[in-house]
């Protein structure tokens, strides 16, 4: 019938050819060159469709290894695509059917899996290894596939074109691609070509994807060999870190355990000659972790009498069917059903053992033994390691002891620095007071001469409206120089005050401070010490106070050290920075007091040069110093880490970013008091 169909088809093109010679007319050969340049365009961009396509399958390919559910789902979207069909539907072998596997359309798929026969066209194609091309399912062409005209109809759509394409792997058939069409419309010859292209993609991907799983089986066994072994190596590193401490590495063996032999839980636990505990405990509930930390007699444990006989390894099958206590209520209160005991041994003595549990009936493999028994034996070294760093401890104590008398000497050191640093403060507070002191003078000389001519002015004259107009401006001018006479005066007299009372040695009294008002002032000792040395000094600084910081018992003048030493630092990296950025960089010094309740926080943050990572662990070691010899002791951090974490019970933090910013946080515990607020009295 088909045959009959193609020989209509042919016979009515060649009546049609005679006409087609016929157009003998000029305009008509001048048209010819056009609608073949039209038809060159159009095999082009097909062309170029089918190899963009063919790209974009490889590049899925490529992506998806190990899966090929995307590799398949692409083909079959570019193939109803470019093949124009209705729906594709990739099918793969699944015992004695095809399974549906992907599928791109609108028409619907009713069946997971299509019997391999020849009454359906995939089953055909994937049988003769060679494509079924069925112009008309609805015509005698189609009456030799009678399950797939029924399959049709059980979508809800009439099924007419149909075209399957065999995945063939060899010889070997794993499987078809079939495309539909609603309509009477064959496909070509290039479409039929194009969707065995697809079709040898879809076997590539598929073989890439078993090749991948074999790979992949091969490479977890590696990969489980190498982390067996790594796993081994991590704990005996942290034995060898760790001689001191036996907790770490007894929580790493477990947890080594429960990841490597697939475990619910363990216990690590020691015994002595009558009684046994655990130490470390790894997945256990809390119920029963409770009853293992307990000390039990040993009779009481019949898996350790096992060991106590000298048996490599103790498995109870399941914990459910024994009569022993400890191992029912591990039943009862974790679910434990299969459970390991490995010894750990010195010198034949019993130290201990590991006890691994699952949820559920499955006997540890020897190779699951073995790496416990790994484990157990570099357990015992960790005991052993304890023992002989025992040992040692007395000649630590002495060490420790000629630790401390270095640190007094250090001490000493710091008093010397504090001292030689505040001489120079002052010194440098002492030139450059002489400004507001002046200012003061000047201010009180020109209120005296106001006042006297106010005098003159009432004694010359009686009171008449401009002379009154004219006293009330110079009172005015006189009473705003005075408060200004006050404001300075005042200020000097705090400046007075700092210098004598840096001048002292010791920490000074323990009292309540407004801690706002000692960061204030810290920030002005801070700039005029800076001014002295430098006349062409200039920073900008930036105040932000919590007002409701107020008072915490501190040592006012350490606290006064550790915020100029802070501030100094600060002027110090802006003025770097300045020296090499240029005229364009404005030096930048901020100063902030939060409020934390039984806490204050100061924070004292500078633009400057910043500090690199490797330097920030070590800037608070005393003697540490990045700045040029003679400029610096290495001191300074140091002591205000003393100061504020020694004695008073604080911290200090740095957060710094390199080329940008430093910001120092210390944070003041208010020695237990009531929080007091500024302007109250203690």
């Amino acid at each position: 019938m088909a045959k009959r169909a193609r020989t209509t088809r042919t016979s009515r093109a060649a009546k049609r050819r005679p006409a087609a010679r016929k157009r003998t007319r000029p305009e008509a050969r001048a048209k010819k060159p056009g609608a073949e340049n039209a038809g060159l365009k159009r095999k082009l961009a097909e062309s170029v469709a089918q190899q963009a396509a063919t790209a974009d399958i490889l590049k899925v390919i490529a992506s998806s290894p190990s899966d090929v559910g995307p590799v398949l789902q692409a083909i079959v979207e570019s193939a109803r695509e470019l093949c124009e069909a209705s729906d594709a539907v990739v099918l793969l072998r699944d015992s004695d059917n095809l399974r549906f596997s992907e599928h791109a359309g609108p028409v619907a798929i009713n069946l997971d899996k299509w019997p391999i026969g020849r009454g359906w066209t995939a089953g055909r194609a994937y049988l003769d290894q060679k494509p079924v091309h069925v112009h008309d399912m609805q015509s005698e062409e189609g009456a030799e596939f009678p399950d797939a005209k029924v399959l049709g109809q059980s979508t809800g759509s009439t099924i007419h074109t149909v075209l399957s394409v065999p995945l063939l792997r060899g010889k070997e058939s794993i499987g078809a691609i079939l495309l539909r069409r609603t309509e009477v419309r064959p496909f070509s010859d290039k479409q039929i070509n194009l969707l065995s292209t697809f079709a040898d993609q879809a076997v590539i991907a598929i073989q890439n994807a078993r090749l991948f799983g074999e790979v992949q089986t091969r490479t977890r066994d590696l990969e489980e060999a190498l982390e067996r072994q790594t796993a081994t190596a991590d704990v005996l590193g942290l034995i060898n870190s760790s001689r001191g401490d036996l907790a770490p590495v007894f929580d790493a063996i477990l947890q080594k355990a429960h990841a490597l032999c697939g475990v619910a839980n363990g216990s690590l636990q020691l015994c002595d000659d009558e009684y046994v505990r655990a130490v470390a405990i790894h997945g256990v509930s809390e119920r029963l972790a409770n009853i293992l930390r307990e000390r039990r007699r040993i009779a009481e444990s019949p898996n350790i009498k096992g060991l106590l006989a000298g048996q490599r390894y103790v498995q109870i099958n399941d914990a459910r069917e024994t009569n022993a206590a400890i191992l029912r209520a591990a039943a009862e209160l974790d679910s434990a059903r299969t459970l390991l005991c490995v010894p750990l041994r010195k010198e034949g003595r019993l130290l201990g053992m590991i006890v691994a549990a699952r949820h559920e009936v499955k006997p540890f493999t020897a190779k699951e033994i073995g790496l416990l028994e790994n484990f157990a034996a570099q357990a015992a070294i960790a005991i052993e390691n304890v023992r002989l760093f025992d040992q040692v401890q007395a000649q630590t104590r002495e060490l420790s002891q000629s630790l401390d008398d270095l640190r007094t000497a250090q001490d000493r050191l710091v008093q010397t620095e504090k001292l030689a640093s505040l001489g120079q403060l002052t010194a440098g507070i002492a030139h450059e007071i002489k400004n507001p002191l002046n200012f003061v003078n000047n201010f009180s000389a020109l209120s005296g001469e106001l006042i006297e001519e106010m005098k003159d002015v009432l004694s010359a004259t009686s009171l008449d409206n401009s002379r009154r107009e004219e006293l009330d401006e110079i009172t005015q001018m006189l009473k705003s120089n005075l408060e200004k006479v006050v404001q300075h005066g005042k200020r000097a007299d705090s400046i007075v005050k700092n210098m004598l009372l840096h001048s002292r040695q010791g920490s000074g009294e323990h009292r309540p401070v407004d801690i706002n008002a000692i960061v204030d002032e810290s920030l002005n000792l801070a700039y005029h010490g800076a001014r002295a040395e430098r006349t062409d000094f200039n920073i900008t600084m930036q105040r932000n106070f919590d007002p409701s910081v107020g008072l915490a018992d501190v040592y006012p003048q350490e606290i006064t050290r550790v915020l100029l030493n802070l501030i100094s630092n600060g002027f110090y990296a802006t003025t770097k920075r300045k020296t090499e950025a240029g005229d364009g960089f404005e030096p930048t010094l901020s100063a902030a007091t939060k409020n934390l309740g039984d806490k204050v926080e100061i924070r004292i943050r500078d633009n400057g040069t910043g500090v690199p990572e490797e330097v920030k662990e070590k800037i608070f070691n005393p003697f540490f110093t990045t700045k040029p010899a003679g400029e610096g002791t290495g001191l300074g951090l140091s002591m205000s880490h003393d100061i504020i974490v020694k004695q008073h019970g604080g911290t200090i933090d740095v957060d710094t970013a390199p080329g940008i910013f430093t910001e120092f946080r210390i944070v003041l515990p208010r020695a237990g008091s009531s929080v007091i607020k500024s302007g109250e009295q203690p």
